[in-house]
């Protein structure tokens, strides 16, 4: 990946002012877009773990502590197996989205992707049935601020760290093997490893990610039109978001208070 003032300085005849201009218009709708889908995925957590829990015990089938209930749609959820279809549901979304947004049109592609965040916030919700509520929203804080510093340090940092990708996607396929073995083995020590290694991982990529977004719009905006720039726009949001919720789901591991 090329330093970014090195691309800016081979593009000859192009305007400094106008490539400033639009790489702030572009990372503008990738942060707009990522943020209106956080926004949706925690909508859609919160309403669905509301219908699922209760602590009236009318009508409930499934005590899961002291003052809360599982109600039909929460035994259907959480207790069935219905609940692996859920647990694995976004990221076969994900890999269809990126190998279908090339065929569709840039608003097609950004609906899709509030639809992922709506199934995305459906997996998410058991959370609360897991952790108290002050303590969701006190890490949801940290990572949003721990998200800012990391992206924007990756977006004015002077140095090429595009040799992080590949390790840092390696050590993602292994994250994900890992936690899928431990969902058998249950192991709080597997589990703590796994969550060490899920916060660096992915404090990583939220700098990466954000560095390759702004170096793709440079090498592409005087070629590209509008309807790739947007779609590029929405693949750059989709693996911000996916930062976030990754790191954000890690943090809570150390931080979160369960009920």
């Amino acid at each position: 990946m090329a330093d970014y003032n090195t691309i800016r300085a081979g593009q000859a005849g192009v305007r400094t002012a106008q490539i400033d201009e639009g790489l702030r218009a572009h990372m503008n709708k990738v942060y707009g877009t990522m943020s209106v889908g956080l926004l949706v995925t925690a909508a859609a957590a919160w309403a669905i773990s509301g219908l699922a829990v209760t602590t009236d015990p009318t009508g409930a089938v499934a005590q899961i502590s002291a003052d809360k209930y599982l109600t039909g749609l929460g035994q259907a959820l959480y207790a069935s197996p219905l609940k692996w279809l859920i647990m694995f549901a976004p990221l076969l979304f994900v890999f269809g989205f990126s190998a279908g947004i090339n065929r569709m049109s840039a608003s097609t592609a950004q609906t899709v992707f509030y639809v992922f965040a709506a199934v995305m916030g459906l997996s998410l919700s058991s959370i609360f049935l897991v952790f108290t509520g002050i303590s969701i929203v006190q890490t949801f804080l940290i990572t949003a601020i721990a998200f800012a510093g990391l992206s924007l340090w990756g977006y004015t940092t002077k140095k090429d760290i595009s040799g992080w990708g590949s390790f840092l996607i390696m050590g993602v396929i292994g994250l994900v093997v890992a936690s899928i073995v431990n969902i058998f083995l249950q192991s709080p020590a597997v589990m703590f490893a796994v969550s060490i290694l899920g916060v660096l991982i992915f404090a990583g990529l939220t700098a990466y990610d954000t560095q390759r977004i702004k170096t793709d719009y440079i090498q592409h905006a005087q070629m590209a039109d509008s309807e790739w720039l947007g779609k590029s726009a929405i693949m750059g949001a989709l693996n911000l978001y996916l930062d976030f919720i990754n790191l954000f789901m890690f943090l809570l591991q150390f931080l979160g208070n369960r009920e």
